[in-house]
């Protein structure tokens, strides 16, 4: 295990970690539409308790240029220096069952390393599974329940929930190779690829951090407490309905991409009932960009009395 001495430290106080816990993989860096994954990091760490044991090292990991650290400015003096973290925690679901949390940012350098030293730890803690999640624009609906793309060795959890399965090449991420790595040695990984609506990819979504937490719990069992999220969603999504509402252009825009989901579903349907594994390949054909859907909002947004909501409230 190359350097892991280096990348990481244990922290003196941390619990003991029973064997057989799943092992959940949360990274923030190249993709994270609509804030999916920092979302469901975010709402972890108020309701599942984590208690670090281990802390990787930023100076071996980070880009600081890249992902400054915040420091506090309090009138004439500094109050305080808060870097990023990456690190290793046990937490609790809401029923107090225990799981493996690894969350942070993604590793700007060294993943090679970084990726030996989280098999060691998987093997020296006793893990059972790996579930990691991240998220990609796509042109679909808000309207339509999040669709998943999802890989790893896990053929149940694929045929239950994938439903874009492409053959392409994108730009790998450090959860990528871990999962690579991870089903090298044939160990139990599942990568859950949420495709968020590409004209709210930009915002902070609730419903993308719920439907994180929602694959996270199909694959280990856990039980994560969802109902703050699901009071967020509900007000985000009156707040986008109330700006459609008011905009012809952008109802059209919706109702496109809401037939081309539903034809593109039911495709899907009856090609899975022919030949397994087959897929019907998302034609964008005449769909907005998202550039034309945001430019949109932006101008209905301008539109409106000075004391409405603005494009910050879904944000």
């Amino acid at each position: 295990m190359p350097f892991s001495g280096e990348l990481f430290e244990r922290v003196a106080s941390a619990p003991a970690v029973p064997d057989g816990l799943p092992l959940v993989v949360l990274l923030t860096g190249f993709t994270d539409a609509g804030s999916a994954v920092s979302g469901v990091i975010d709402h972890l760490k108020e309701t599942a308790s984590p208690q670090p044991l281990i802390v990787f090292d930023n100076d071996m990991l980070l880009d600081y240029r890249a992902r400054r650290p915040v420091v506090t400015f309090d009138q004439d003096h500094l109050t305080e220096y808060r870097p990023a973290r990456l690190e290793l925690s046990l937490a609790a679901d809401a029923l107090g069952q225990p799981f493996l949390l690894l969350s942070g940012y993604e590793p700007d350098f060294a993943w090679n390393a970084f990726t030996d030293a989280v098999l060691g730890l998987f093997d020296e803690y006793g893990a059972s599974t790996v579930t990691w999640v991240h998220s990609i624009a796509m042109p679909v609906p808000h309207t339509r329940p999040f669709g998943t793309t999802v890989s790893g060795t896990r053929s149940e959890l694929t045929a239950a929930h994938s439903v874009w399965r492409p053959r392409t090449q994108v730009p790998a991420t450090a959860g990528h190779l871990l999962e690579f790595r991870f089903a090298e040695r044939g160990d139990l990984i599942a990568g859950f690829i949420l495709l968020v609506p590409h004209y709210l990819a930009d915002t902070e979504h609730p419903g993308a951090a719920m439907a994180a937490a929602d694959r996270i719990m199909s694959a280990t069992g856990l039980v994560l407490a969802t109902d703050g999220l699901r009071d967020k969603q509900a007000d985000y999504l009156a707040r986008v309905e109330e700006q459609v509402d008011g905009n012809d252009e952008l109802r059209q825009m919706i109702s496109s991409l809401e037939q081309r989901h539903d034809a593109y579903m039911a495709g899907l349907t009856a090609e899975m009932g022919l030949s397994e594994g087959g897929t019907v390949a998302f034609d964008e054909g005449s769909l907005p960009s998202a550039d034309e859907l945001a430019a949109e909002l932006e101008r209905f947004l301008a539109s409106r009395p000075t004391g409405d909501d603005d494009k910050n409230g879904l944000s």
